[in-house]
């Protein structure tokens, strides 16, 4: 099974928690992990190798140097690793159709091959929006995509990546990028729900990308059957969104013993 990481170095200790949750709740499956990034140093890069080896899997590494994205628009505060995960087609194997994103600031909870070989017919990606308070009608707005149904999260991704090979163009993002500085505010997020929404997969969000901040809203919105329990035995990905990270000494959110568990885990001393 393959799975795609982008970071770089301060986001190598989430990186390993979550890769932890996710061999734990795996066992039976091996995984391929795909690691793209132009920061990282020989010696991070060795030492999670020999992390994810140690758990039965492998390491791929696909080192971006500046000759990657020279033509790529930045803005103020996001730089050109933004492009990754939309143009990780262009890098990854030829022979390879599929492959699962995920951000480190994910938990892992529970089996992953459902969502693994869902068909991705017709399909670029499959993602889950949150569904929380609707901010639908704003981004068509701030994006200029008035035939919108929804606005995915880019924590997680199954992505097709044949299809991709065909019909995202790299020049068609840089040109809305260059276009449309002033709104992005999650730039990756937004140039996948501007150009491509029409070509997701829509996926439940309290399965495959869990929002830890609205525990309440969950359970509340179907009369009780989301509570503890019910997330814990079904919900695939617990997804940290937002500024508060539980990695952090002043998090305090719901889902916070369950982060320090598998965190002791990962970082045994």
């Amino acid at each position: 099974m393959n799975v795609l990481v982008t970071l770089n170095s301060s986001y190598i200790r989430p990186l390993k928690v979550m890769l932890k949750s996710l061999f734990l709740s795996n066992t039976e499956e091996r995984f391929c992990i795909y690691l793209m990034q132009s920061s990282l140093t020989p010696q991070e890069l060795e030492d999670v190798r020999e992390y994810i080896e140690m758990h039965g899997s492998r390491l791929e590494v696909i080192t971006l140097d500046n000759s990657c994205f020279t033509d790529a628009p930045v803005l103020l505060h996001y730089t050109k690793e933004m492009y990754y995960r939309l143009l990780a087609f262009k890098f990854l194997p030829r022979d390879m159709d599929r492959i699962l994103y995920l951000d480190p600031d994910i938990l892992v909870i529970n089996k992953v091959g459902n969502l693994y070989e869902t068909d991705l017919e017709g399909y670029l990606y499959a993602a889950a929006y949150h569904d929380v308070i609707s901010v639908k009608e704003f981004n068509k707005l701030r994006l200029n995509s008035y035939d919108m149904d929804a606005y995915y999260n880019s924590g997680v991704l199954l992505m097709n990546l044949r299809l991709q090979r065909e019909q995202v163009e790299e020049q068609a993002i840089y040109e809305f990028v260059e276009k449309n500085k002033v709104k992005l505010i999650m730039p990756d997020q937004d140039i996948l729900n501007a150009l491509y929404a029409k070509k997701i997969l829509g996926l439940d969000e309290k399965l495959y990308n869990y929002d830890a901040r609205f525990y309440r809203y969950y359970k509340l919105t179907s009369n009780g059957l989301w509570d503890m329990d019910h997330v814990i035995r079904n919900t695939v990905f617990i997804h940290f969104c937002g500024k508060k990270k539980p990695w952090n000494k002043d998090y305090t959110g719901r889902f916070q013993s369950l982060y320090k568990h598998f965190e002791r885990l990962a970082y045994p001393d």
